[in-house]
């Protein structure tokens, strides 16, 4: 389990990545080619450091192999994932950030946290 993302033994989040990441893909289908090699990446890592996302309780059925999951493992685990994510992931944030309104990031957040909290 990831010991720094539980709330009683249940899995938390604080924004929604399958809510942005559906509004991005509907909004802008070029970010496919920018964010599934990161994606698929992030799933072989995790098959190599043994994160699994079913490890993680969620209340929500909608969060169930949430990618989110896989990221928050191989944080707690790989030095080569939390290296290559401090270099990926600001420039993947502002490129989201270039599709989705800081309002909609907002609502991922409101969602997270009733979906994590409920």
């Amino acid at each position: 389990m990831g010991k720094n993302n539980q709330n009683n033994g249940y899995a938390m989040c604080t924004t929604c990545t399958i809510i942005l990441v559906k509004t991005a893909y509907d909004r802008a289908p070029w970010f496919r080619i920018v964010r599934e090699p990161l994606r698929c990446g992030m799933v072989i890592m995790g098959h190599l450091y043994d994160v699994n996302p079913d490890d993680y309780l969620v209340k929500s059925d909608g969060c169930r192999n949430c990618v989110r999951f896989i990221k928050t493992g191989l944080k707690e685990k790989s030095a080569l994932f939390r290296f290559l994510n401090g270099i990926i992931n600001p420039v993947f944030d502002s490129i989201m950030e270039t599709i989705v309104s800081e309002e909609e990031v907002l609502e991922a957040k409101k969602h997270a946290k009733e979906a994590t909290l409920a």
